[in-house]
């Protein structure tokens, strides 16, 4: 494959990815610990490195996975305690993610990881680091990472369907059916945690954060329905992406950054003429009756 379609296609599958895992988020009202994650999880990628001296495979997503489920319960911890719930996102967010960046200071020149690079990513380079086996190239190791994680979010939510619907709108009624209100809530974190690592060396927190987190707000404007606004979700992002690159190719911008950008334009689109939530359709209704 060229140059070009191994950027699309990673920067496809970190929008489908993020979106659909995103979009639950969003109906739990739980978008800004998604936030949280995508910046923590860099604690458990230099926890990792520490362990296995590798920033590479499997080390990589457990550390980032302990830290993402540590995060949320953390956040959760406080928030019972009495914490309001933005403040203890805030509070447990900044502490995780500032030791991480203090602790990149140890690692020096051993690896290709430093602030700049954790917050902004570059997926131009994407096509160079791929996955060597006897000598042979199968293609870039971001798109493996994604594309496997893509697959096990989608049997998470495929398997637990019922269960995250009935505890994303109704959690008392689920408690009283017996639902794991708990399990399916930290399935979700940890959901959350591998989307995040797996896009977090290709694309950067920030890239990361925007596809988690607009794409199911942009779908949410778009349908009421629980599983229209998961796959709408994964369509936005994927949409998303690829006007995000040519718009980098032609103004010669960050690839990322035009990305994001663009999950900011999809979404005003859908804020004002979505045909039920649209501002502009709100107002010719006013105005008619």
């Amino acid at each position: 494959m060229t140059y070009t379609l191994w950027i699309l296609i990673t920067g496809c599958l970190v929008g489908l990815t993020c979106g659909i895992t995103g979009s639950i988020l969003v109906l739990r009202k739980m978008a800004m610990i998604a936030d949280a994650i995508s910046h923590t999880v860099l604690l458990g990628i230099v926890g990792a490195f520490f362990v296995t001296q590798s920033l590479n495979g499997l080390p990589m997503l457990i550390g980032a996975a302990v830290v993402g489920l540590l995060t949320a319960f953390f956040v959760e911890t406080l928030h019972r305690s009495g914490v309001q719930s933005d403040a203890a996102i805030g509070v447990v967010f900044t502490s995780l993610f500032a030791l991480g960046v203090v602790l990149i200071a140890f690692i020096g020149d051993q690896v290709h990881l430093d602030v700049q690079h954790a917050l902004m990513g570059e997926i131009a380079f994407v096509p160079w680091n791929t996955l060597q086996i006897g000598g042979e190239s199968y293609g870039p190791i971001a798109v493996w990472m994604l594309g496997g994680v893509l697959v096990l979010n989608t049997l998470f939510i495929a398997i637990f369907y019922k269960e995250i619907k009935i505890s994303t709108f109704d959690p008392q009624y689920a408690i009283l059916i017996g639902v794991p209100v708990v399990f399916i809530h930290y399935l979700l974190m940890a959901m959350v945690s591998l989307s995040t690592v797996a896009s977090f060396d290709s694309v950067g927190a920030i890239l990361v954060v925007a596809m988690l987190i607009v794409p199911g707000a942009t779908a949410y404007l778009l349908t009421d329905k629980f599983f229209s606004v998961i796959w709408m979700s994964g369509a936005i992002g994927i949409l998303s992406a690829l006007i995000g690159y040519g718009a980098a190719v032609s103004f010669n911008v960050s690839i990322a950054g035009s990305m994001a950008s663009a999950t900011g334009l999809l979404f005003l689109l859908a804020f004002l003429f979505s045909p039920k939530h649209g501002l502009v359709f709100k107002r010719q209704r006013m105005t008619s009756t």
